[in-house]
């Protein structure tokens, strides 16, 4: 055997774990042997594996191993072995899990009362965010791996999640944030009877031009509130929010007047797409083509005069037919006009929830088939699980905004300190 350059030291040579499992294969595959199913190879490699490390920590407990002479008169010893039946991913497992005659041996691989190992619970979370039900999943898991596991099974795994979720609303935050965005989507949730119930999702940019969900708050029946969102935005701020630069909202209730109160520097801005959705929903099918495009004209002018001569056209073309469509954009306008002010690299990033519409999109498709939540905590377990579950995107590793660094040099020229960049 060689040694490494120089330094006297035997090289150790990686397994060949490729040669080794296609020896394994082959191997099975003469003696008939599946390679999974009760009884296959996969099945017996891994009982070995678990039974092998038992013993090794049995013999770590007592300081030497089975069989072995130095074992003798030493006090504590083996006392035989307890069958043990536990629940992985590839299916059910019994073991025999070595006892000691004091009882003082706590095995880690296996722990006591421990029915499940790890990667098994992890996979059933894994379901549950991307959807599943808790019915759906013990019938997934009796089919692919013939493991029986109940639904009160599946609750208890996926509430130890509560505890993270519990961390994870409390963490601290960046002081400053240069974009906050935040939305609503609707879920029903049962509060004696099942009720519509919104649940409030901030989502910050960071300086790094990542994006970052910053909380989820489930609020009452019947909408929005200023007192709502005073206690949401203070909490976000008792959590080291000190500034925000730009909050872009759906012009929900109350909302703009709170983040006043809270970051009096930050500009609101009204999110262009739901002022867009907004003005379809007042005016007829056969009119929607000629009035989007009048307002992407409005909404990518140049200036904000330019913005304001195209809506009057607009306006007067229009306030006969839907005078409620009218409204809206004039209530709304000191909330639109804010990122007319910046260059069309910054634009995008400001005007429009489209980051946050996604997520709402990956929520919908999580709560889809549950119909409706027993309680807050439940909505609140599913939504926290489809906001951890991380989606890689090859094109964008580390998940930055695309641009994000002539985008920060505009913000950092129009709020100067604030940033914290110097």
């Amino acid at each position: 055997m060689s040694n490494e350059a120089g330094s006297g030291v035997p090289a150790v040579r990686e397994p060949d774990l490729t040669g080794l499992a296609e020896q394994l294969v082959s191997a099975a595959g003469e003696r008939g042997i599946a390679l999974t199913g009760e009884g296959g190879l996969l099945s017996a490699l891994t009982r070995q594996v678990l039974q092998s490390a038992l013993e090794a920590e049995m013999s770590l407990h007592l300081g030497y191993d089975k069989h072995a002479p130095d074992g003798r008169n030493r006090g504590n010893s083996r006392n035989g072995s307890s069958p043990k039946t536990v629940t992985t991913e590839i299916g059910q497992l019994t073991v025999q899990v070595p006892r000691d005659r004091d009882g003082s041996f706590d095995p880690k691989i296996i722990a006591k009362h421990q029915r499940r190992l790890s990667g098994f619970d992890d996979q059933v979370v894994s379901l549950y965010a991307k959807g599943m039900t808790t019915g759906d999943i013990a019938a997934h898991l009796e089919q692919i791996y013939a493991t029986s596991i109940s639904r009160d099974t599946v609750s208890a795994v996926t509430s130890k999640v509560a505890e993270d979720l519990k961390l994870w609303q409390s963490r601290p935050l960046d002081k400053v944030y240069p974009v906050i965005i935040i939305d609503a989507i609707v879920l029903k949730i049962r509060e004696g009877q099942v009720a519509n119930r919104p649940v409030y999702v901030a989502m910050g940019v960071n300086l790094d031009g990542v994006r970052d969900v910053l909380g989820m708050w489930v609020g009452p029946t019947g909408g929005e509130g200023a007192k709502q969102w005073m206690n949401m935005l203070t909490e976000l701020k008792n959590r080291g929010i000190m500034d925000a630069c730009i909050v872009c909202c759906d012009g929900l209730k109350g909302l703009p007047e709170a983040i006043s109160a809270i970051w009096p520097l930050a500009v609101v801005q009204t999110c262009v797409v739901h002022l867009v959705r907004n003005s379809l929903r007042y005016s007829a099918r056969q009119h929607w083509q000629t009035i989007t495009r009048q307002l992407r004209g409005i909404y990518t002018s140049a200036t904000v005069d330019e913005a304001t001569d195209r809506f009057e056209e607009f306006a007067q073309q229009w306030q006969p037919k839907y005078p409620a469509m009218i409204g809206s954009w004039r209530s709304a306008w000191t909330e639109f006009v804010p990122f007319l002010d910046f260059p069309s690299e910054v634009r995008s990033l400001i005007y429009t929830t489209n980051a946050i519409e996604s997520l709402n999109s990956r929520f919908r498709a999580a709560v889809r088939r549950r119909g409706h939540f027993p309680d807050e905590a439940s909505a609140l377990k599913v939504l926290y699980l489809t906001v951890r579950e991380r989606r890689p995107n090859r094109a964008n590793p580390t998940g930055q905004i695309a641009g994000w660094k002539n985008i920060l040099n505009v913000l950092s020229l129009t709020y100067g300190d604030r940033l914290g960049l110097n």
